[in-house]
């Protein structure tokens, strides 16, 4: 499997430092409902609830607005029709996106991203259309430094597939969905601190573009990730640091 590309670091750093505080907490809070209304508001034995809260305390998301959020989820109170959807389309260069939504208006939602595809020179393509590109996996990243032997070894133990080091050099671990919360409790465990940690889509196979290509994909990117209804974007863009340099300058 093709090393995840540099967008989860990316997204994950831009979101812990985001000015947009409420926009942020919107989603996290979207995030918690549908986590509630899937799996039960205990975060005990819910373990998709229990990363939801431990996400938005993360970000200094008020108590008393992941209490309503799990509320909704469970059907306390009213605002928990919130649905998962996975839209699908080409960047520039014909690079694969896959965005994953958590709306309450499916109607609202498909013309506006569709709107930001045409902005940003892609396209909004049909269901199927790329998802077959991606595989759907737990990943964890580390920071440097961190035991490689001792990861591995716990990867091994508790169902992850593949621990090897990142683009930026950091050590990331995958594994199967129905692995996640398994893997995540033996990291815990092991006090091992993850800088990411998702059930993410990785491209089965990443593309290099030239660096103009690439750097018009980091912008319609940027723009999907800033809508208040994407949790999640991913691509098979395989991003390199000249092309990052160019567009952060």
């Amino acid at each position: 499997m093709a090393g995840h590309s540099h967008w989860a670091n990316i997204a994950h750093k831009k979101a812990a430092v985001d000015s947009k505080r409420g926009k942020l907490w919107s989603k996290l809070s979207k995030d918690i409902i549908v986590a509630a209304k899937m799996g039960g508001g205990d975060p005990g034995a819910n373990i998709r609830l229990r990363k939801a809260i431990d996400d938005a305390k993360a970000v200094s998301m008020p108590n008393i607005n992941i209490d309503r959020a799990i509320k909704k989820g469970t059907g306390e109170l009213e605002g928990g029709n919130v649905e998962e959807i996975l839209y699908e389309g080409y960047g520039p260069g014909g690079i694969a996106i896959l965005c994953e939504i958590m709306t309450d208006n499916r109607n609202r939602t498909a013309p506006e991203i569709r709107t930001i595809f045409g902005k940003y020179n892609g396209n909004l393509g049909s269901t199927g259309c790329v998802a077959y590109l991606f595989d759907r996996k737990g990943l964890f990243v580390f920071s440097e430094g961190t035991c490689e032997e001792q990861l591995t070894e716990l990867a091994l133990e508790h169902g992850g597939e593949d621990v090897k080091a990142n683009d930026d050099g950091k050590l990331q671990v995958t594994c199967s969905p129905e692995f996640f919360a398994e893997l995540s409790n033996a990291f815990s465990e092991a006090k091992l601190l993850c800088e990411v940690s998702e059930v993410t889509q990785i491209a089965q196979t990443e593309i290099e573009v030239d660096t103009t290509t690439a750097r018009s994909v980091l912008r319609l990117l940027e723009m999907l990730d800033d809508h208040d209804d994407v949790q999640g974007v991913s691509t098979n863009l395989r991003i390199t640091e000249e092309a990052l340099a160019e567009r952060e300058g």
